[in-house]
């Protein structure tokens, strides 16, 4: 009999083992995770735990010493350059700064991708007003990134990012630098974005309020590894010391130094996290 249960859908990104280290000091310890599609996953962490290197893995920016990066399945961590290319043009990436062309317009920083792709047929104007008006910037054209504010220019980096409509985007501190009103935007565009074009998001900060506003599920990495995984009504209340250090803004205390270390799951207790 036929039955009624949906099948699983595929990760879009897996990662098994992976180990990198930079000058001999290990940043990532043998870390384990799937990315799901079409949500948003934020990974957490404090400063130096290897959030910005794991996105780089992603893309195949940096190559692990040892260990599988998978994109829809396929083996990408030893691709040479010319297999790599098609790959990333399915994967946006919006830096921390932005990293806007200072010497070319608003216009020519989004138009860019397409133009390198050659993808930049007839409709290429229009293409670049639609991306720029999805971040609410279809009047900043003809501006340089020095005449926009930091929010505005983390917002010029989002439309580049998004223009040859990848199936997910990687998002490196995205809120950084902004006041609370520009980081809202911010976090609202990712959550847009997300349903509106169906993309799959892995968000990368240290920034709770931004975290629990646009995660669908939250990773929190610890001494190299995934240390806890779960929705963010699980993050909220976990009892696992290392995360409620973490989310309480205190030191985190040593975990397991063991490569079997488990990733701890929440359970419920009382908290005043942003909602």
């Amino acid at each position: 009999m036929a039955s009624n249960s949906e099948e699983p859908i595929p990760p879009i990104v897996s990662l098994r083992g992976i180990r990198k280290d930079f000058d001999g000091r290990p940043v990532l310890r043998g870390l384990d995770l799937d990315v799901e599609t079409g949500r948003s996953l934020v990974i957490m962490g404090p400063s130096g735990c290897g959030k910005s290197v794991l996105l780089k893995h992603i893309v195949g920016l940096l190559r692990p010493d040892s260990g599988e990066v998978c994109f829809h399945g396929e083996r990408i961590e030893a691709m040479k350059e010319r297999g790599l290319r098609p790959i990333r043009r399915r994967i946006g990436f919006l830096f921390q700064g932005a990293a806007l062309f200072d010497s070319m317009t608003v216009r020519d920083n989004v138009a860019f991708p397409l133009l390198e792709t050659g993808q930049a047929g007839p409709d290429l104007e229009d293409r670049v007003r639609e991306t720029l008006d999805r971040v609410g910037l279809a009047d900043t054209l003809d501006k340089m990134p020095s005449e926009l504010s930091g929010g505005m220019r983390k917002r010029v980096g989002l439309a580049r990012a998004i223009v040859l409509e990848p199936e997910m985007v990687l998002y490196d501190e995205p809120t950084t630098g902004l006041d609370p009103i520009r980081a809202n935007v911010i976090n609202d565009l990712i959550v847009r974005l997300q349903r509106e074009l169906n993309i799959t998001s892995v968000v990368v900060t240290h920034d709770l309020d931004s975290a629990f506003q646009v995660a669908d599920r939250m990773v929190l990495l610890h001494e190299g590894r995934v240390r806890m995984d779960g929705t963010p009504d699980e993050m909220r209340h976990t009892t696992d010391p290392v995360a409620r250090a973490f989310l309480e803004g205190r030191e985190m205390v040593e975990g397991p130094t063991d490569d079997s270390a488990a990733v701890v799951q929440g359970s419920p207790e009382p908290e005043t996290l942003p909602s």
